[in-house]
């Protein structure tokens, strides 16, 4: 993405280890954690797209590992049980069942699987997310390699990210040229060619990831800059004129280099001047025309600073982008459209256009605090009046070499989550670069393990997430004396709140032994936080109560667990189970 593409690495190699807990869950009691079982009695379960449509049943697949299994599937939405399903299973095989939810639109679940044998019971999770389309609730991905590939490689990362609930993939750099993304000859495309890295590029592959997401219910997105050329454009159509000149003389072209071996530097286009409009609006027709894509990723280069028109006048480059994004809505009216606002860069316009949902990526020189992200997200709803919701592009362990830091990730996925937005990360491998086939970094298995459970409850729980909460105060204080604050600071617990209809959700995450308050975690040294139980708190709310309840991704796999409490003359007393990473406890009002 998102190019001034930055890519020098260091060479250290770094050892991780990450205790993943097995937690025997039962809503109806408080939480116990046990040790893994040596032999499990199942795997994970899997369903088999990454959302459904209202009225459309769920397929839900699992092995056992053992004859005469009993299985019990309970389904919640939030903290409230709204069916169960039962079966017996007497062969160690694999099995499928299906589930009709409640035929309403934009809904997470929480199914809780349950194996039992006469000596043994194991406990797995896993969300869905009833929506129509991915607008409401983008979980993003993205791909970046498009060579020769096998059938059987291209459904297994699928099968993968579909485990992540990912409903959408950005489809990156897998164009001939950005002013041009295919050389049409005779009414057909070439069987294969190479992108701008030289990069082998085959349409099989491309027509294969497609179809293959769309079996899963994933919009795939062609990447495109929304004014980007190659050299010698004129020979395919541009003209001189369109160009953004750094010059008001119009002698020097806006230039962004890349490295030595591409195809060529990107020039810019003026995204205001109507003939670029119409010339790269027919070239995305086309792209629809032969590849089956859902919709185009627009990206941009940020900051140009002056920029000037080919008859000398300064061109507003952020204001230009919401306009151009409206024709291009105007003109494609059937298909998707999302923009990246590089560091912010034109996010007003943008949010004004006819755009999906808000996408920012996120650079440390601009908002390198945790905080920050938690302002992007607040500000993004606030640009598009509370209607979109928000995907941060932030790479992780940026000067890192090895292995991804599981602490720093899961800390920022926390911050992210909590505060309403997603956080595009995961495809062929997750990111660290903002070039994406850059994968000098390799994810932990474990780390994949746990970032499964963070994403079933972003899904889980997107309706007190990302479905209209709105920031509001919060006051508490502790008995066990840890340091509590209302931003986040290191050595403390950072509580903020958000409320909707009836309910207040209060999120606690943990900085207690944070050794920085910069996201990125650049050089992978975030420690793992240690893990903190029997938290006294008293937070103070004068609205009378019905029920206390928190829920986890580090606790009983995401299930709500209900909390006994106190109120009285404006004081709630609660006890946390415990904290690791991140705890939502949700107040519902009488």
């Amino acid at each position: 993405m998102k190019r001034i593409y930055k890519w020098m690495i260091l060479s250290l190699v770094v050892l991780i280890t990450l205790s993943i807990l097995l937690i025997k869950p039962d809503p109806t009691r408080k939480h116990s954690q046990i040790k893994t079982a040596s032999h499990q009695l199942l795997s994970s379960p899997t369903t088999d797209r990454a959302r459904y449509n209202p009225g459309q049943h769920i397929a839900f697949s699992i092995r056992t590992k053992e004859k005469a299994v009993q299985l019990t599937v309970r389904y919640y939405h939030l903290n409230k049980k709204i069916d169960q399903q039962s079966f017996i299973y007497k062969q160690a095989s694999s099995h499928s069942w299906k589930w009709l939810p409640p035929n309403k639109d934009n809904q997470g679940y929480l199914a809780v699987v349950e194996a039992r044998t006469s000596t043994k019971t194991q406990t797995e999770t896993i969300a869905v997310d009833i929506s129509s389309n991915w607008r409401k609730f983008p979980r993003y991905g993205f791909l970046s390699a498009f060579p020769t590939m096998s059938q059987a490689q291209i459904n297994q990362t699928i099968a993968r990210l579909n485990r992540f609930h990912i409903n959408g993939l950005q489809f990156y750099d897998w164009s001939a040229k950005h002013h041009r993304p295919l050389t049409i000859a005779n009414g057909t495309i070439p069987n294969s060619w190479t992108d701008i890295a030289n990069r082998p590029i085959e349409k099989k592959t491309l027509l294969s990831y497609i179809d293959a997401a769309h079996q899963r219910a994933m919009t795939a997105m062609s990447y495109n800059l929304i004014y980007g050329a190659l050299a010698n454009s004129e020979q395919d159509g541009t003209e001189r004129s369109w160009f953004l000149f750094k010059d008001s003389n119009h002698n020097q072209v806006d230039v962004n280099p890349l490295p030595d071996g591409w195809k060529s530097a990107i020039y810019l286009m003026n995204p205001a001047n109507q003939g670029w409009q119409d010339y790269l609006i027919h070239q995305q027709e086309q792209v629809y025309t032969y590849l089956p894509f859902d919709g185009w990723h627009v990206d941009q280069l940020g900051d140009r600073g002056e920029v000037y028109d080919n008859d000398g006048h300064p061109v507003a480059l952020a204001d230009s982008l919401g306009p151009f994004l409206t024709r291009v809505k105007a003109t494609i009216p059937n298909k998707s459209l999302v923009m990246n606002a590089v560091g912010q860069f034109g996010q007003p316009s943008i949010a004004k256009a006819p755009v999906d949902f808000l996408y920012t990526e996120v650079w440390d020189n601009q908002n390198p605090d945790y905080i920050d992200l938690k302002k992007i997200v607040d500000t993004n709803t606030q640009l598009s009046s509370e209607e979109k919701n928000t995907v941060l592009a932030a790479y992780m362990d940026y000067d890192h070499s090895g292995s991804f830091n599981p602490a720093g990730v899961l800390l920022t996925d926390s911050v992210i989550f909590a505060s309403g937005g997603a956080h595009i990360e995961l495809g062929e491998h997750m990111l660290s670069k903002e070039y994406f086939p850059n994968r000098d970094l390799t994810m932990n298995a474990l780390l994949s393990q746990t970032l499964i459970r963070y994403y079933d409850f972003m899904t889980a729980y997107e309706n007190l997430l990302r479905d209209g909460t709105q920031n509001t105060g919060v006051q508490a204080d502790s008995s066990e004396q840890i340091p509590i604050s209302y931003e986040p600071k290191q050595g403390h617990l950072w509580v903020f709140a958000k409320k909707k209809t009836t309910h207040k959700i209060i999120h606690l995450i943990n900085f207690l032994d944070a050794d920085s308050m910069k996201w990125r975690d650049r050089n992978g040294t975030q420690p793992e936080p240690q893990e903190r139980r029997d938290l006294d708190f008293t937070l103070y709310d004068s609205k009378p109560v019905k029920q206390v309840w928190m829920s986890s991704p580090d606790l009983e796999k995401g299930q709500a667990i209900p909390l006994s409490f106190k109120q009285k003359d404006g004081k709630i007393h609660v006890i946390l189970p415990s904290i690791r990473y991140w705890d939502m406890l949700v107040l519902d009002y009488k």
